[in-house]
């Protein structure tokens, strides 16, 4: 009797999280595919992403670059983290106006303008600084780039979009998109320190204006992945600020944010008095290089438990790995015991902004979420613009490694905050209970 023809395995399986099991990409005998080679198996994927990343680059290049090139030429770091604590401050209130418009009218005929006006901005602040210009004029030109749009928050926005019906792939697209920040912030700093030393102070300001520029078209030219534009109703228009439960997560990001904005000064003012300024960059990548291997890690594991209960444990590590940079600063004075240490305080900053960037998209109401997501990065940036100014202020009076008190202090608030804002585990932290009344602080 004849056997039968033994089945050849599907080309994908229908499950309840289709996207993490489809691959349409040719295989190459019966593995699965991983989660992140998953994720750009849907259409349009690759070509948004590759633009967003090419536009997001100079975002870890901008502030290193001013930094170099005002103290270098001014002969002040506290100028210099005064001049970018501006221009962060400015984005921290013209960004939220910014994400409204491109929820209500779209990316790309909000973003591509918005983006021009910005990269004028740098270019002022470049031709001011090159030409000796007053110092009120580098305050405005730093102003001037505030509409810079939210480009990891309109690529997560995609995301959310593509893969609604899948959670655990949105897990791991939201981090693969905080992996690409962290990578933008670890080569960033290089890139920016190396062209600086290379060619002249305003190589990587330059630079970066042409990246940002080139990838937001590349952008905003994918239409086929972008969100529709949601319509004007009395429910979008009321502020976010009052959403149930937001309140302690942007008080959370703005913490944080001082502990980047410090952190990056006061690296850069410890180098410089060791007489290697031309390493902060690399010491700083380090940082941003144990974040998005952490981060990557943390996004091909399946979550386990509410985000709002993991969020509490990252906020936790990242306080407690804060602490060694602060020693290795002030007990070893060495450059490179430093650069240890900042590896090992960047694994926990990523797992809790990725926990963070769900709870805020939990908590934010359909279509508005590019708007949500920036708030988010709003009280990052504000965050950042106080660490830097206190940041700089401390390393130009006291010793440089004082400022590194600035980041512990800063992340032991953060955990203060998600302490008490921590909710009971019997609420739900899915989509359909994110207006909840009945859980508190929801």
């Amino acid at each position: 009797m004849p056997q039968p023809t033994p089945r050849k395995p599907p080309l994908y399986t229908v499950t309840a999280d289709a996207l993490v099991a489809v691959d349409f990409a040719p295989r190459t005998g019966n593995r699965p595919p991983g989660p992140y080679r998953a994720l750009f198996t849907v259409p349009g994927t690759r070509a948004f992403t590759a633009g967003n990343l090419l536009a997001r680059l100079p975002m870890g290049m901008f502030g290193v670059s001013a930094v170099v090139m005002i103290a270098g030429t001014r002969g002040s770091y506290a100028l210099a983290g005064a001049v970018t604590a501006t221009g962060l401050a400015a984005t921290a209130l013209v960004a939220p106006w910014t994400a409204r418009l491109v929820d209500r009218y779209g990316q790309a005929r909000v973003a591509v303008p918005a983006t021009l006006l910005a990269a004028l901005g740098s270019l002022a602040l470049l031709l001011c600084v090159r030409h000796g210009a007053p110092d009120w004029t580098l305050f405005v030109s730093c102003a001037a780039t505030a509409t810079t749009p939210n480009l990891g928050g309109m690529s997560r926005a995609r995301w959310a979009r593509l893969l609604k019906d899948s959670p655990t792939s949105l897990h791991t697209a939201n981090s693969f998109e905080q992996a690409v920040d962290e990578l933008c912030f670890m080569l960033g700093p290089v890139l920016a320190a190396f062209l600086c030393g290379t060619f002249f102070p305003e190589a990587g300001t330059l630079a970066g204006v042409v990246l940002l520029v080139t990838g937001m078209l590349l952008f905003a030219a994918q239409r086929s992945t972008e969100p529709p534009p949601t319509a004007r109703t009395r429910a979008r228009t009321a502020s976010l600020l009052r959403a149930p439960g937001m309140p302690p997560l942007l008080a959370v990001c703005l913490a944080m944010g001082v502990v980047f904005g410090a952190m990056e000064v006061v690296t850069i003012a410890f180098a410089d008095a060791r007489g290697h300024r031309a390493a902060a960059g690399a010491v700083l990548a380090l940082q941003a290089a144990g974040s998005c291997a952490a981060g990557l890690l943390y996004g091909a594991v399946k979550p386990a438990g509410p985000a709002r209960d993991r969020y509490v444990w990252c906020v936790a590590a990242m306080t407690a790995l804060m602490v060694l940079p602060l020693l290795a600063a002030s007990l070893t004075g060495s450059l490179w015991v430093l650069a240890g240490a900042l590896l090992a305080a960047g694994m926990a900053t990523a797992p809790t902004m990725i926990t963070g960037m769900a709870l805020v998209q939990q908590r934010t109401p359909d279509g508005r979420l590019n708007e949500g997501m920036t708030l988010a990065v709003t009280g990052l940036l504000g965050g950042i613009a106080a660490g830097s100014a206190l940041g700089g202020w401390l390393a130009e009076h006291t010793a440089p490694a004082t400022g590194y008190g600035v980041p512990v202090t800063a992340a032991a608030v953060a955990l203060m905050i998600a302490l008490r804002s921590v909710e009971p585990s019997s609420c739900g932290s899915g989509p359909s209970n994110r207006f909840r009344q009945s859980c508190p602080g929801h």
